[in-house]
């Protein structure tokens, strides 16, 4: 089978464009109610980054803004990768494919929405091509788990992130380093997972160094 072409800066461009312009949830929604406001589709595709984060949706801060991670979720992000903003939202080192490019909304208890369905199949495989240098991915949450690490993920996001040795010593492909969303609703998860912290954070930010140095 020939391998696939590299797509160009200039066919990456017009994908952003077209992305950028999708409607699908609200227009045309396939899995439930039509979003309920205007969609703004947060991502960062790019042709020579070597980090992919591969994460859940924007937040509402993030929709306001257009930027992705523009919030205090975004500041632990960046902690735990060991970068300042300037580096992390250079488009020559980190490309953002969320699971939903839109926000999702809140639920009755305030939190986030799951992303909408419609945008993996719409979207993912192809936003995914136009990351070709991708040599490390960082999977952040359990529905872009679900996506990237398929039935080999364990049964739950703790018991994934605790087995990250599996997907980040495979030999073929990118490095896979699954974590759980920055969110400060995962606090409490933090403290009673020291291992997070003294374990995997210090493997990945030397990954994160050796890519952007």
């Amino acid at each position: 089978m020939d391998k696939p072409l590299t797509p160009t800066k200039d066919a990456i461009d017009r994908l952003s464009t077209t992305i950028s312009a999708c409607r699908i949830c609200r227009d045309m929604p396939t899995f439930g109610e039509p979003l309920p406001h205007e969609p703004r589709p947060i991502f960062v595709l790019s042709d020579r980054a070597q980090i992919l984060i591969a994460s859940q949706a924007p937040g509402m801060r993030a929709h306001l803004s257009g930027v992705p991670f523009d919030d205090p979720s975004g500041n632990r992000l960046r902690d735990w990768l060991g970068v300042d903003r300037a580096t992390f939202y250079d488009a020559d080192r980190f490309a953002i494919v969320p699971m939903g490019f839109c926000f999702p909304g809140y639920d009755k208890h305030g939190g986030d929405i799951p992303p909408r369905r419609e945008c993996a199949p719409a979207w993912r495989e192809t936003a995914l091509a136009a990351v070709p240098n991708a040599s490390l991915i960082l999977v952040i949450g359990a529905y872009a788990q679900a996506y990237h690490l398929g039935t080999s993920r364990q049964v739950s996001m703790t018991a994934t992130v605790a087995d990250w040795r599996r997907w980040f010593e495979q030999d073929n492909g990118p490095k896979c380093l699954p974590l759980p969303h920055p969110s400060w609703r995962n606090t409490p998860w933090l403290r009673k997972n020291p291992w997070f912290e003294a374990e995997l954070l210090p493997v990945l930010r030397a990954e994160i160094q050796l890519r952007i140095s």
